[in-house]
């Protein structure tokens, strides 16, 4: 009823929804706590993928989620926790992190029962999402009922944890209203959740219980919340005659954001020393914890105005700090279409750092709407076809700036024929955030 039940079918779904979501520049921190709807996804799942699309650089980093939602079926004084080993969709068996629930099987609102998880979606809907983004991790889930403000708080805040920990609360708006008067109701409803509101009522969220802890947990450690997405199923897929509303949020701790202008000296800094302590010897190495993030980078070389190595990620697979030390030494030295940098003249070597957002994929009919969609001087571009692949930065765009000959050679650095038809071309694109020394 929520999502397609064949894995395929539910992984296309997924990426569709997630490359739908507006391109922004790449993000230097993940949120330590969503707020997401739970109705299905023709009806809520862009606005969760608007949500769940700030988890990029949380994988392999997040190892476990604390996902609290509200029971619709089966009534439950307290937090409810299953005994199942895993829950399991289209996408595979998520395990349930036995031990998360053993910190707080001892609080007498924490109950355990399978019946309030067997059905609930509130939970369910989340978790391919939660795979499609963070791959592995394990799953503290609670089916909330009756509970007080307190009561929610306590376990989420027993379970705060550090980076390795997600905590996601499941919840829709205002019920069952006409068009305008939901889109009046939910609006306050929103301002008052971006004011850490904890006494939030049924008829505006379903998740009320829930969030009300969430949000009392958060104000009491000053993190930050962001409006991100909001609508109603009359924008969706539905009518406007009764409608449900939808919203999404993060939530960031304090400290765990950096400046860009921070951001640019300090990546900078990394691959200098990356380069100069394979030439000349040690050099300190920066730390923090934005750093430990998953990021992907591209690190340009020039001497004298002229390319002198460029190596770089598409994909967020490694610590952002590793990221850019290991492509400024491969750019350094293992460029195949330059000799290794050498120290007499690593002096006049400038450095440039390219961060990029995830790849997102642009649907066209044919070429004509192809080049209609692409922005010069904005997108960076992955081209594949026939087994081969090559990207340009968006810096590229100055150098060639007419689009048709931006993939006729981009077409070609993937080794693709000339005459090869763009349009049956599988195209990406990313934004870049750049510092140059």
């Amino acid at each position: 009823m929520f999502y397609p039940g064949d894995a395929r079918a539910l992984a296309a779904e997924l990426d569709e929804l997630l490359g739908g979501v507006e391109q922004a520049g790449a993000r230097l921190a993940f949120p330590k706590a969503l707020i997401v709807p739970h109705a299905g996804y023709i009806y809520s799942g862009s606005i969760a993928a608007r949500a769940y699309d700030e988890l990029a650089a949380a994988r392999g980093i997040v190892r476990r989620v604390v996902l609290l939602g509200p029971v619709h079926r089966v009534p439950v004084r307290g937090l409810a926790i299953p005994t199942d080993e895993a829950f399991a969709t289209p996408l595979g068996a998520v395990p349930i992190d036995r031990a998360a629930l053993e910190r707080v099987r001892d609080l007498p609102q924490v109950v355990p029962s399978d019946l309030a998880h067997l059905h609930e979606h509130a939970l369910e809907v989340q978790l391919p999402f939660l795979q499609r983004q963070l791959g592995e991790f394990a799953l503290a889930p609670f089916a909330v009922g009756t509970a007080s403000v307190q009561e929610v708080a306590e376990v989420i805040e027993r379970l705060w944890g550090g980076p390795e920990t997600l905590i996601v609360i499941s919840t829709d708006l205002s019920h069952y209203h006409a068009y305008a008067e939901a889109c009046q109701i939910d609006r306050a409803t929103v301002t008052r959740i971006a004011r850490f509101a904890t006494d939030l009522d049924h008829e505006e969220a379903c998740g009320a219980t829930p969030l009300n802890g969430l949000l009392a947990a958060a104000k009491q450690k000053n993190l930050g919340i962001k409006l991100l997405a909001a609508c109603n199923s009359g924008d969706t897929a539905g009518g406007k005659g009764q409608v449900v509303g939808y919203s999404a949020f993060a939530l960031h701790e304090p400290g765990t954001d950096v400046s860009l202008d921070e951001a640019g000296k300090t990546l900078l800094g990394i691959a200098r020393g990356a380069i100069q302590t394979r030439l000349l010897g040690a050099a300190h190495r920066p730390d923090a914890p934005w750093l430990r993030q998953s990021g992907a980078t591209f690190v340009t070389l020039t001497r004298d105005g002229a390319l002198r190595g460029c190596i770089g990620s598409l994909q967020a697979a490694r610590p952002l700090g590793d990221d850019v030390a290991e492509n400024a030494v491969a750019a350094a030295f293992r460029d195949p279409r330059f000799p290794a940098v050498s120290a007499a003249e690593w002096p006049s070597v400038h450095v440039e750092v390219s961060l990029l957002s995830t790849p997102k994929p642009l649907r066209f009919a044919d070429e004509a709407d192809l080049l209609a969609q692409l922005q010069v001087g904005e997108d960076g571009i992955i081209l594949e076809a026939d087994g081969r692949r090559a990207t340009f930065l968006p810096q590229v765009w100055e150098s060639i700036p007419d689009k048709r000959q931006f993939l006729r050679e981009l077409a070609r650095k993937a080794g693709l024929a000339d005459d090869v038809r763009l349009s049956r071309c599988r195209i990406w694109r990313y934004r870049v955030t750049k510092w140059t020394e």
